[in-house]
């Protein structure tokens, strides 16, 4: 089974969260070559950096291995939201996600995120402003409410509204954020998670697509949730413990094809390394995305060390990856 043959909204059995300074198009390549099929996600991309910046190349840009791609969006105004969601469409992406969950300071001031969902008929009318413009599916991840507007029926009504417009898949981040005496950081920890109104949102709502997110780590705990929604969305542990998606293939989507080891993931990703560098880009903002590959394993701790004491080095190449490689026994080659 290839991605191809997929349908997006399988693609959505497991997916990789949208991370500011993580999800960039390096790191994506490498979480391609240890899942072919869960869905990846951009950084959040604001609709005035791709309206009146001058690199839309760095938003946008991306690689075909890298589908199935979505590309996640942070705006409010439904006519800027329009015209990003086609370019998003026009450079390839599978989907255009609206960003309804984050709380920072910087979004807030912006007028998006999660201080949008104090707005359910804004975030109703962007969506029906992007499906308008695209083909391809407009999607909506957010919370289970903000500061005091955290009741089931609060949340309920916002899917409700955005839903009407034409949204079809939610991605539920399940906790609400405190927009007013949290970090962003906080926010990822303090409110406490409840899955099962997000479960509920699923029993009310049996005709959208529902995904969890929030505190997931395992594949086991993945197949659990699935048994309550549609998809799962997991954050951090992919990017602080990448190896955790190696069996996501096989045992989420059916495909039955060799799983790979770190060090065979690791040689694989030497060629775009090589190439990325040729464009002018450093190793060191490559290897940061590898840092985690061998976690729990011998010589994990000498592998982060090497790359973190190298790769910024100047003239530094793919050599070093290949130095702290040697760092770590072979895992397959011992059991030959």
């Amino acid at each position: 089974m290839t991605s191809s043959e997929l349908t997006l909204k399988q693609s959505h059995r497991l997916s990789v969260a949208p991370m500011l300074d993580w999800t960039d198009r390096d790191c994506r390549h490498f979480l391609r070559l240890i899942s072919k099929h869960c869905l990846l996600y951009t950084e959040m991309v604001t609709t005035g950096a791709l309206i009146h910046g001058n690199n839309r190349e760095r938003f946008l840009g991306h690689d075909m291995r890298e589908y199935p791609l979505a590309l996640q969006l942070g705006g409010s105004d439904p006519e800027a939201l329009a015209l990003c969601a086609r370019m998003g469409e026009e450079a390839g992406y599978s989907e255009i996600n609206l960003n309804v969950g984050c709380p920072s300071d910087r979004v807030q001031s912006g007028r998006f995120g999660a201080c949008l969902m104090a707005d359910p008929q804004l975030v109703a009318e962007g969506v029906e402003a992007m499906q308008s413009e695209v083909d391809i599916p407009v999607t909506v991840k957010t919370r289970l409410g903000i500061d005091k507007l955290d009741s089931y029926e609060f949340v309920s009504d916002f899917i409700a509204q955005v839903s009407e417009a034409g949204c079809e898949i939610f991605i539920m981040h399940a906790r609400k954020a405190w927009l007013e005496g949290l970090s962003p950081k906080e926010n990822r920890d303090i409110p406490p998670l409840e899955y099962e109104r997000v479960y509920q949102l699923k029993q009310d709502f049996p005709h959208l697509h529902i995904d969890i997110n929030g505190g997931i780590k395992t594949l086991d705990d993945v197949q659990q949730h699935l048994e309550h929604v549609d998809g799962v969305m997991i954050g951090r542990e992919v990017y602080h413990n990448p190896y955790v998606l190696v069996e996501v293939d096989r045992r989420l989507f059916g495909d039955t094809h060799a799983i790979p080891s770190r060090h065979d993931i690791i040689q694989q990703m030497l060629p775009y390394i090589e190439q990325r560098m040729t464009q002018g880009r450093p190793v060191k903002s490559i290897t940061r995305h590898l840092l985690g590959l061998f976690q729990g394993q011998a010589g994990a701790k000498s592998w982060r060390r090497y790359l973190s004491e190298n790769a910024h080095l100047e003239g530094a190449g793919i050599e070093v990856i290949e130095n702290a490689l040697k760092l770590v026994p072979d895992a397959s080659a011992l059991m030959e």
